[in-house]
């Protein structure tokens, strides 16, 4: 159940009671893709920063270790043990963007595993059959991914077959909930909200899912080429067209720039793995901007990755320390920009509910896009 507890504008502040606990809203979702951070984080990690949900993808655990492996091990809170809500997303976008080859037909589409080449078909009983032997907390409808740009014929029947596909997929889910052998029957169903930057395709697709009463919706196909501004706009003009007594979740979406932005227009859930790949690659996030700490004028700095933050790597580690972990290739050195660039998203989302409880909202996102700037103009 999804209840609204404050507005500032557009913005929400609210609450999505679910079996696996309460998740505080606008949250960032912190992506394990196949059931684990990139980077060498563990789940007390994820604990420890304030990680409120974590996402794993359908797709990649169908293709390894196995879904009915995982049903095996108790569902994935159990194989990772994970206490707190897991969204698991259908799987649709890899299946598009990772395959190759593929046919997309109504049933589902058949495509070739990227691991070992092998045939899989996937439709969107399939989709619901693997999330609930998986037994997350919140399934993501299956959809189709349409490329960026599409011609608008092109984009018009990709949605449509994915509004069927969504009356499949929630009998699908209404069917498996009420199975004996089902690990979570009270598993939640987000449909999803197609029509690249068409804008009427998006409004007409929000209005026909909005009917059939899912738990949440998602937009999805977007930031995946277009520009922000025309991403802003898209969400402006859809948001408005979707159920507002149910959650709305912009998937794949973004940096702090894009999460400030977005909140304003009224989302609740975002997930990304910039926070995690970028992290990776030794660049932090701070309130003055992004940090490079390959850079060399690191190389003596005593001061840790920001000041004054409670991260497991700020507390005890000199940005000079991490820069040589990340320079020798120790795994100690990603692990801590990751752990780091989590825990500020995550706490970015705790500022910015606090900024809507608190009615201030517009004035807390300026100051905090005008501290993003600091660091390019020095």
């Amino acid at each position: 159940m999804y209840t609204i507890l404050a507005t500032d504008g557009a913005a929400k502040r609210g609450q999505v009671e679910t079996v696996h606990g309460v998740i505080q809203t606008p949250v960032f979702m912190n992506v394990g893709t196949v059931a684990a951070i990139k980077g060498a984080v563990s789940t007390e990690d994820l604990e420890r920063i304030g990680t409120q949900v974590e996402l794993s993808n359908t797709y990649h655990l169908h293709v390894r270790p196995g879904d009915t492996i995982i049903k095996q091990m108790g569902g994935l809170h159990s194989f990772m043990s994970w206490k707190r809500p897991i969204l698991t997303d259908s799987g649709g976008f890899q299946v598009f963007s990772l395959a190759g080859l593929r046919k997309i037909k109504e049933e589902g589409v058949y495509f070739n595993s990227h691991i070992d080449g092998r045939k899989i078909f996937m439709g969107p009983e399939e989709s619901m059959q693997i999330q609930s032997n998986l037994a997350s907390t919140i399934a993501m409808a299956f959809d189709e991914c349409p490329p960026h740009p599409a011609e608008r014929k092109y984009m018009q029947d990709s949605v449509d077959r994915t509004t069927r596909w969504l009356a499949r997929c929630k009998a699908k889910m209404q069917e498996l909930n009420q199975r004996e052998d089902t690990i979570n029957r009270q598993q939640l169903l987000f449909g999803i909200n197609q029509g690249g930057t068409y804008e009427d395709i998006r409004i007409a697709h929000a209005q026909a899912i909005s009917e059939m009463d899912l738990d949440g919706y998602a937009l999805g196909g977007l930031a995946v080429g277009e520009s922000h501004e025309e991403m802003y706009d898209i969400i402006e003009k859809t948001v408005p067209h979707l159920p507002k007594h149910k959650p709305t979740y912009l998937m794949g979406v973004g940096t702090p720039a894009n999460i400030l932005e977005s909140v304003e227009r009224g989302v609740d859930f975002f997930d990304c793995v910039y926070p995690s790949r970028n992290g990776r690659h030794g660049h932090v996030y701070t309130n003055q901007g992004k940090l490079n700490l390959f850079n060399q004028k690191y190389e003596l700095d005593h001061q840790p990755i920001e000041e004054g933050c409670q991260c497991p790597a700020c507390l005890r580690y000199s940005r000079a320390y991490i820069r040589h972990l990340l320079k020798a290739k120790e795994m100690l050195g990603m692990r801590l920009c990751v752990l780091h660039n989590l825990y500020f998203y995550n706490t970015m989302m705790a500022e910015i509910r606090t900024a809507i409880e608190e009615g201030h909202y517009k004035e807390y996102k300026r100051q905090k896009l005008d501290g993003f700037l600091e660091n390019d103009k020095r």
